[in-house]
Order: structure tokens, then C-alpha cells, then sequence
């Protein structure tokens, strides 16, 4: 066997070790963010404290008798953009109130890469890999943390019930169509704004979220948001099941850069 192919066999099992290493890593941050179902059930008083827009929002997004599960597995395709080209994206995402896991399959062909994005036990993370092998993001740090937070934030719509004033979340209006909550992430204040139609239904949702989209390129807060353009009920719970977002939302700047169709939502 000559020398280059038994160091090509090498890097091609010293890929294959680091990808096992790394599945393993987000399967067991994964298993961390499942919940156990219990026993207590979606009533009317539980919001009837709350101003009467943020009633109607949870009223609409939680059917009463539902059991109030805390964590959700989503399975979503749709599209990425990177650059200016869009490219087919498919993944499964768990999310609770501790973080969440999201695997993707992104592109197609030679150009395609696989990884996740994750944020569990106060560390954000993104680890992809071109064709599931060849690293090309590997990235912890204090900053992809801030952001992680804040893309939590955003994502917990999708799981209502981590949303209500029992998870210690506080709630405002600003006006019938527009309602604020208030909460704080291992430290990190999150603002989220929902602007919501008569019957409840979230339009759009808004952010500050900390990243480097700004004029110079340095970290720091930025508005981040999409529009919501349909909706689904998935055991009780009626959430966003198409969605588009990007960040500058609500500017000139904004740049769409992810658009998702939610297919499969298990809640426990």
C-alpha cells in the first residue's frame, strides 16, 4: 500500500472518528432538552391576569385542556441562503426552555453540508461539516452564545407554553395588535415583540439579537424578525408553521435569509 493512500486512509478515518464524536455530543445535548409529560392542563385563569391582547395571543396558540408539555421536536424543509444563492434545507429541531438542538441538511449535490446549532447548559455552538465529513464550521464562543440566546428567544413561539407568566415570563401590551414579553436567559434579557391579528394569530415577530450584522461588521444588538404566513395545530397547540426570517427587520437593511414550513411538531 503506498504511503499516499495510507494517509489518505488516515484523514479518512480520523474525519469519520470526529464525526462520531460530534453526533454524539449534540445527541446527548439533544436527550438533555426532553421533558417529561405531566399532568397539569391548559386552563383560562392561567392568563386572565394578563392584558387582554396577550389573553387573546394565548388563548388562540393553546386550546384549553391541553396538556402543558415543555419541550417540542420539529421536523421543518425549506430554504437557506448563503451568499445570494438559496439553497434546499431540511431539519429537525428539538426546543424547550433550557435550549434547543437544530440539525440541517443544507444544499445539494457536491455542495452540500450537514451539522447543527445548538444552545444547552448557557454554550451556543454551530459544528457543519461539507458532506458530513469535511469541516468547515466549528465555532463556540462567548458571542455565538449571545446570539444562541437570543435565536431561543425567538423559537420559544413554537413551544407556548414556556411562554406563559407560570415560567416566571412577563408580559405587556403595547397596543390591541402589539404585545411585548420580558424574559431573561441565564442572564441575557430577551424583549420579543409580537404583532398578532384580532383573532390572536401571530403576523410577525421581532427581536434585539446580539450578532455581527452590524454597519461594521463588530458584535453587538441588532433587530431580527420574519413574518408568519401560516399556521398549524399540533396536539392543542397552534403555532407558526411557515415562516421567513432575517435580520434588520422592520428596516431598508433587512436581509431574509431563512424560510421554514414546519411539517411535524411532537410536544412531551
Amino acid at each position: 500500500m503506498s504511503s499516499k493512500l495510507i494517509l489518505s486512509s488516515s484523514i479518512l478515518i480520523i474525519l469519520i472518528i470526529w464525526q462520531i464524536i460530534k453526533n454524539t455530543r449534540v445527541n446527548k445535548i439533544w436527550d438533555s432538552l426532553k421533558t417529561e409529560p405531566n399532568h397539569i392542563t391548559f386552563t383560562k385563569d392561567m392568563v386572565a391576569a394578563l392584558p387582554t391582547p396577550v389573553q387573546l395571543y394565548f388563548l388562540h396558540a393553546i386550546a384549553i385542556g391541553t396538556p402543558l408539555t415543555y419541550s417540542v421536536q420539529l421536523a421543518m424543509q425549506g430554504s437557506f441562503k448563503l451568499g445570494k444563492k438559496w439553497l434546499p434545507m431540511q431539519a429537525t429541531e428539538i426546543i424547550s426552555a433550557k435550549g434547543f438542538v437544530w440539525k440541517a441538511m443544507v444544499g445539494e449535490g457536491l455542495f452540500q453540508f450537514s451539522g447543527a446549532d445548538s444552545y444547552a447548559s448557557d454554550k451556543g455552538r454551530l459544528q457543519f461539516s461539507l458532506w458530513g465529513l469535511l469541516p468547515i464550521v466549528n465555532v463556540e464562543s462567548p458571542n455565538i452564545t449571545r446570539s444562541s440566546i437570543g435565536r431561543l428567544g425567538c423559537e420559544l413561539i413554537l413551544l407556548p407554553s414556556a411562554l406563559l407568566p407560570q415560567q416566571g415570563v412577563t408580559w405587556k401590551a403595547i397596543n390591541d395588535n402589539t404585545i411585548q414579553t420580558s424574559l431573561i436567559i441565564d442572564g441575557e434579557p430577551v424583549t420579543l415583540t409580537l404583532v398578532i391579528d384580532s383573532n390572536g394569530r401571530i403576523l410577525n415577530l421581532s427581536l434585539p439579537r446580539w450578532g455581527d450584522q452590524t454597519a461594521d461588521g463588530s458584535y453587538g444588538y441588532t433587530s431580527f424578525g420574519g413574518e408568519v404566513q401560516k399556521e398549524q395545530r399540533f396536539d392543542g397547540f397552534t403555532i407558526p408553521s411557515q415562516m421567513s426570517v432575517g435580520w434588520g427587520f422592520g428596516s431598508t437593511n433587512y436581509v431574509e435569509f431563512f424560510k421554514a414550513t414546519i411539517e411535524q411538531a411532537k410536544f412531551s
